[in-house]
């Protein structure tokens, strides 16, 4: 009889729509051979906030790297533990565009959607 183990990674995703966007930024700052580091912070209304930056410095053997149309994304996997799974988006709107988490993790978030608890 042979037993299967399944593993459930999910990591990260990054949408059309954001990478667009991470491309022209990379293009406009001048930062080609960067790449987007997706990093959780404490505090917030709700306790944790993310932190989306982007970052050229080597990585390191806890770092999890993802490349979604064309764009590299970096977390680590403490990180991970909070935010994986997580969706992240560009939207655009009446009272402004940015990035937008979709955490399946998350148990609460804030008006601002920048924060929130697991």
């Amino acid at each position: 009889m042979v037993v299967l183990r399944l593993i459930n990674i999910m990591g990260l995703s990054l949408t059309q729509a954001a990478a667009k966007r991470a491309k022209e930024v990379i293009e406009q700052d001048g930062i080609a051979g960067s790449y987007i580091r997706v990093a959780i912070k404490g505090g917030g209304c709700s306790g944790f906030n993310y932190d989306l930056f982007m970052d050229d410095k080597p990585l390191d053997e806890m770092d999890e790297e993802y490349v979604f149309f064309g764009v590299k994304v970096v977390t680590n996997e403490i990180c991970l533990t909070y935010i994986d799974g997580t969706e992240i988006d560009y939207v655009e709107g009446m009272y402004g565009a940015g990035f937008k988490f979709n955490n399946p993790n998350a148990k609460t978030t804030c008006g601002c959607a920048m924060s929130f608890s697991v």
